[in-house]
């Protein structure tokens, strides 16, 4: 995935080191209250409706994410279509967060609803399997080579589903995730790894109902020693994994890890469950079909079905033998696997028209070239103002960081993070028509993005430096 573009990209960020400036907190500062305004100002009916919301809606929003977007209020939507998103006050913004990776697709792809009106006709959810279950169980082993699935209506029970298999057929009492990993609202990931190399519970973890370092055993992403330390003792179910980090800014695995990875799993008897709910960013078979990954359980979730709930998990061939022979036809309803709209016949019709229709190889040779001009734009902008960061990519995604290098690790790209700046570039973005992902500074294509969004953004984010480094 070091294409020759990321060289030129590296290159660029190590010029870029030998004249780094700071940012100057009280001009920042000042500026942040300045787009606030702005921001206000602009939007009245999505005050207006924010005000309503906080009589009815804890927060003033339906979901407690949408609380950390960088305005004072959350700009409330009126319609969205391809990559464009239109909010109540009449702004039109090019969509680069797009749903954090749940609207990919864009935003209404054709197909997919025409799909989804024809099955809502028909039945939406039956308990009863369709042809569509078994074409989409096809596609995905095309694409993933896993020959076995299962469906979800989100990734996070997805890996929740797979954890509690992986524990069944091994036996094994623990998980082992990457420092500062993302993998849904999974109880088990929400762990960090200490600087004296002991695990607690992470920061901002709701009413955890354990102590996570009695379920999971944590360590940095591209350390070997560390990993096989940990899978040593015999006891670890499976290594829950991102085949390159996404959600606390991109880290890349370095050369070799993923070999490495896989063959301590096999070494130590610990299943590999690969997560491509971001990374299928790389291509119509994720991360694990470009780089030619060999997991044991795969879970895909978010974009595969354009938005509309749905995931998917898979299994190899020894492992679904493995479920299989652990199964009881008295206890499948009460094993804590499945739901009762889990596999229902509305996702199934959404995923089999988004994977042969929508996310197709045609669209990622559209949308990885555009992600890449976005990228050089970021890059050059950077070394042009002189300031410490970064900027990288995965595929159709790119994301920039405050920090000079690219991260090793979790604990690094972790580190390099910086709330108060983060608000500041969303915010700046936001109030010229650009919608970043709130909770880091990434940057997704769509089918129906074009370069003249990716160009406008590179254009806006040139001032807003200019700005800051002035």
């Amino acid at each position: 995935m070091h294409s020759s573009t990321n060289l030129q990209i590296q290159s660029m960020n190590n010029l870029q080191t030998q004249c780094m400036k700071t940012i100057d907190r009280a001009r920042l500062q000042s500026l942040m209250e300045r787009e606030q305004k702005k921001f206000v100002d602009e939007r009245p009916k999505s005050k207006t409706l924010f005000e309503r919301g906080r009589k009815s809606l804890l927060a003033g929003v339906p979901m407690n994410w949408m609380v950390k977007w960088a305005g004072a209020y959350p700009p409330f939507v009126r319609e969205a279509q391809g990559a464009h998103l239109f909010d109540v006050d009449g702004h039109r913004y090019v969509d680069f967060c797009l749903g954090d990776t749940g609207a990919m697709t864009g935003h209404g792809p054709f197909a997919t609803v025409k799909a989804a009106e024809e099955q809502m006709r028909r039945g939406i959810t039956l308990m009863l399997p369709g042809e569509d279950a078994i074409f989409v169980a096809e596609e995905l082993h095309k694409r993933f080579g896993l020959a076995y699935w299962q469906f979800a209506l989100t990734a996070t029970d997805a890996n929740r589903f797979s954890i509690r298999l992986a524990r069944q057929i091994t036996g094994r009492p623990k998980i082992l995730v990457f420092n500062w990993c993302y993998h849904g609202s999974v109880d088990e990931s929400f762990i960090t790894l200490q600087p004296d190399g002991t695990a607690r519970v992470r920061r901002g973890n709701v009413g955890p109902p354990v102590d996570p370092s009695m379920t999971t055993k944590v360590v940095e992403f591209n350390d070997i020693a560390g990993l096989e330390a940990a899978l040593a003792p015999g006891d670890v179910a499976c290594v829950l994994a991102e085949p390159a980090m996404t959600n606390v800014g991109i880290v890349h695995p370095a050369i070799g890890y993923h070999q490495a990875l896989r063959e301590l799993t096999r070494k130590h008897g610990t299943l590999l469950l690969i997560d491509e709910t971001h990374t299928i960013c790389a291509g119509p078979g994720g991360y694990t079909r470009a780089e030619n990954l060999e997991p044991d359980i795969l879970v895909f979730g978010k974009a595969i079905g354009a938005g509309i709930p749905g995931a998917a998990y898979g299994f190899s061939r020894e492992v679904a033998d493995r479920i299989t022979a652990h199964q009881s036809l008295e206890d499948s309803d009460v094993g804590g696997v499945g739901g009762t709209l889990a596999g229902n016949a509305l996702s199934l019709a959404a995923m089999r028209a988004t994977l042969t229709k929508v996310l197709t190889q045609d669209a990622f040779d559209r949308m990885i070239p555009l992600a890449e001009r976005w990228t050089t734009g970021v890059a050059k902008a950077i070394v042009d103002a002189g300031l410490p960061w970064h900027v990288t990519r995965l595929g159709c995604r790119a994301e920039y960081l405050f920090a000079a290098e690219p991260p090793m690790n979790g604990r690094e790209a972790h580190d390099a993070m910086d709330f108060e700046l983060e608000r500041f570039m969303h915010l700046y973005a936001m109030n010229r028509g650009i919608l970043l992902t709130p909770f880091h500074n990434m940057a997704l294509m769509a089918p129906q993005t074009e370069t003249e969004d990716v160009d406008h953004h590179t254009k806006v984010f040139r001032e807003a430096l200019k700005e800051l480094a002035a």
